[in-house]
Parts: C-alpha cells; sequence; structure tokens
C-alpha cells in the first residue's frame, strides 16, 4: 500500500460547492447504517428501527458483479424503500458504468449519488452530469487509491469517501492504512463537505476513523447485525463524538 504520508500535496480549489442544498452540509458526526447487511426478510422493520433512533443517513451499497465480484440490490428495492423512509439515501455505486444507470438511482429517491473515482475515465463528466439530475454528488476512492486521483473534482463534490476494505467482499477486516488519506481530506476538505468511511467500522475501529477526520461512518454488521441495532448505532456514534476534532465553520 503507498505510504499516504509521503504523497505530494493535496490541492483543492476553494470555490463553493454548486449544490443547491446538500441535507449534510452541517458537520456532525453521523452514522449511516449500511442496508446490505440488513435482514431482507425484515428490510422494512429493520429500517425504521434505525430511522426512530436518530440515524439521518442509509447507505446503499449498489453492487454490478463487474467493478466488485458481487451482486447486491437496485432500483426496485430503493424505490419500494423510499416511500416508506425519509431518511437521506446515500446511494455507493460499485459499478463500472456511473453515468448510464445514476438518473434510475436518482428517480427512486436517492439523495446522493457516490461514484468511484476508479472507473472515470472523465470524472468531471460524471461529476457534471449528475449534478444535471440534481442530486448531491460524492467520489469514492478504494484503500490504494491516493487522495491525489481526485485533486481535479474534489471541490464540486459534496461528500468523499474513503473504503477502509476492498469492494465487493465481505468478512475483512479494518484497513488502517487509510487512515493517513483520511486525514489528509480532513485538512483539505471544506466545512460543507462530508467525509465518509466505509468497511470494517465497528466499536473497535469508530474512534480511530473518527479521531483521523471521518465524520460519516458507513457501519453495517456492526448496526444490523446487532439485537438491537439502534442500541449498537447509538453506541458507535458516542464513540465517534468522543474522537472527532471536528471541523471549522
Amino acid at each position: 500500500m503507498p505510504d499516504e504520508n509521503v504523497e505530494g500535496s493535496l490541492t483543492i480549489d476553494t470555490k463553493p460547492s454548486p449544490a443547491p442544498s446538500f441535507a449534510l452540509a452541517k458537520p456532525a458526526i453521523r452514522v449511516a447504517p449500511s442496508l446490505l447487511a440488513a435482514d431482507f426478510a425484515r428490510l422494512e422493520e429493520e429500517v425504521s428501527a434505525v430511522e426512530r433512533a436518530g440515524a439521518e443517513v442509509l447507505h446503499l451499497d449498489v453492487m454490478d458483479g463487474h467493478f466488485v465480484p458481487n451482486i447486491s440490490f437496485g432500483v426496485p428495492v430503493i424505490r419500494s424503500l423510499r416511500k416508506r423512509s425519509r431518511m437521506f439515501f446515500d446511494a455507493h455505486l460499485m459499478i463500472t458504468e456511473p453515468q448510464r444507470y445514476a438518473e434510475a438511482f436518482v428517480k427512486a429517491g436517492c439523495d446522493l449519488i457516490t461514484f468511484h473515482i476508479e472507473v472515470a475515465d472523465e470524472p468531471q463528466a460524471i461529476v457534471e452530469h449528475l449534478r444535471s439530475l440534481g442530486v448531491a454528488v460524492g467520489v469514492s476512492l478504494n484503500p490504494t487509491t491516493p487522495a491525489s486521483a481526485i485533486g481535479s473534482i474534489i471541490a464540486d463534490v459534496d461528500l468523499v469517501l474513503v473504503m477502509s476494505v476492498w469492494p465487493g467482499l465481505g468478512g475483512q477486516a479494518f484497513i488502517s492504512e487509510v487512515l493517513p488519506k483520511i486525514r489528509k481530506l480532513h485538512k483539505a476538505l471544506r466545512p460543507d463537505q462530508r467525509l465518509e468511511i466505509d468497511g470494517g467500522i465497528n466499536v473497535s475501529t469508530v474512534g480511530a476513523a473518527a479521531e483521523a477526520g471521518a465524520d460519516t461512518l458507513v457501519a453495517g454488521t456492526a448496526v444490523f447485525g446487532q439485537p438491537d441495532s439502534a442500541a449498537a448505532m447509538k453506541e458507535l456514534e458516542n464513540l465517534a463524538i468522543a474522537s472527532w476534532p471536528g471541523r471549522n465553520s
């Protein structure tokens, strides 16, 4: 893995984000339960439980079996949940053609679409396409992708997602080597931009992720895999708040 501490400096244009209204613009710690870990036989019940417990964000991992090895869920599931939930729908498109399918996910009710920089030959074109759909925009980096890879578009997105496991593969341990990258991005991003981390987040790792500067913490089995998902989410949130350095306003 590359050492993010010795990577060149990350230069970010500080021009205002073009998003007319980003619901997560206010800096805060947010635990985003990942739908992928929920019991799909009890999906509405599971989602309702975390929403009642105060979850603002529901993380939606969409996999195509091509960019990542697995296939997850798609538009019909999201459309159905949108009728039953008022949470912010954070769609993480782990797919090779985000421009081709983004509109369908927006129409299904997603509030933010995140694409992977690794599939983007023309990342600015993807950002502009997503903006044209009236949705907030995120960009994701795999564990070994350096922060500098998104330098050309970072001022134009609402959220940066750092993967702390390899996408599409279950049961992986948290990759702590991504923490220097989180610290670098935390220093570089504007207060209205969110810094999200996804992969291996649990009671043992959430503090380190938050201390490095991540403010939006995706948690799967650490929430939905627990006997009391609402209590588990609150525990993660409290641990993160205790470690988070905050953001300048």
